[in-house]
């Protein structure tokens, strides 16, 4: 790589932008941003992983990418052990390179990048390298939601799939839970962007392992039911059948990291069948065809992956 390339290619980490928060810091110089990082590329999990959506995991399963840190912060965050940027380790892209293709060799249907939103710019060189280098798998952009036009922009040439998250609806909610009352609408311009980017959802006619296309997490969160319809009213009036409604009931109560307050109360229990019937219930009355739901007990902490640096 020739110092211009380097230079190039880390100059979107000085006063760092590449998200919604917009924080400005200076990461190159080893200033951490609202994601927690610096631009030390941290990784902490490269793995088969089997518990996604059918179409992504499959048989062989998904070849999950974690990367350390987050821009959002959600109070009630599942993968708190990793989001909150203490725990990683940093590897250079090419070695991010290389991951991408011992996946593909690990029979993986898909790169599945988790939580990438900070580390675009080392995630787009490192797919162009691996992507020049044999790898013919899709790529899966598996985000929050949280997201900047411009930053999926770049993307575009990279990414095939795109599964965000829709969290909320009510910028309340959204300034309670993450700290970010301008979620609702981020998130509206953002898989606006994905929509146009990754376009219809298309299929392998053999395995049924999507190509391309979106779909569109809603993890319903107790007492938060009418919120979670809310959100797939929007979505299905918006975009109809062109994309995939996955809606979640593996919500996992973690009492010890959340905040004191009663108003964070509801987040110390699980979600009861009777929330989640109901917000399936609404689903099917409003048509909605193309959506995916969980069955089962799928709200336990074996669901949570072991971050413990495989693969990496």
């Amino acid at each position: 790589m020739s110092v211009n390339a380097k230079e190039t290619y880390l100059n979107e980490y000085e006063n760092c932008r590449l998200c919604p928060r917009e924080c400005s810091a200076r990461r190159n110089d080893d200033a951490k941003g609202v994601c927690s990082e610096s631009s030390r590329l941290m990784v902490t999990r490269a793995a088969l992983h089997m518990w996604e959506e059918p179409c992504i995991s499959g048989d062989a399963g998904s070849g999950a990418v974690f990367f350390a840190g987050c821009p959002l912060k959600c109070v009630f965050c599942q993968n708190y052990e990793i989001s909150r940027g203490t725990f990683g380790k940093e590897i250079s892209v090419e070695r991010l390179s290389e991951i991408f293709l011992e996946l593909q060799d690990k029979g993986a249907n898909n790169i599945n990048l988790v939580t990438p939103t900070h580390y675009v710019p080392h995630i787009v060189r490192a797919a162009e390298t691996a992507r020049s280098n044999g790898l013919n798998i899709p790529f899966v952009y598996n985000s929050s939601g949280y997201e900047k036009p411009e930053t999926l922009e770049t993307l575009r040439r990279i990414v095939d799939v795109f599964l965000p998250d829709f969290k909320y609806f009510s910028s309340d909610t959204a300034a309670l839970f993450s700290k970010a009352p301008d979620y609702p609408e981020v998130a509206k311009r953002a898989i606006d962007k994905m929509y146009e980017i990754a376009g219809a959802p298309s299929f392998d006619p053999v395995t049924g392992i999507i190509q391309k296309g979106v779909i569109v997490r809603v993890l319903v969160l107790p007492s938060h039911t009418n919120e979670a319809i809310q959100i797939i009213r929007y979505l299905h009036g918006r975009y109809g059948d062109n994309i995939y409604i996955s809606i979640m009931s593996q919500y996992t109560p973690l009492p010890d990291i959340l905040p004191k307050g009663a108003e964070y109360d509801c987040l110390r229990r699980s979600l009861t069948k009777r929330e989640y019937d109901k917000v399936l219930n609404a689903t099917l009355d409003m048509g909605v065809t193309n959506a995916f739901f969980q069955e089962g007990a799928v709200n336990k902490e074996s669901f949570i992956p072991p971050f413990n640096l495989e693969g990496v």
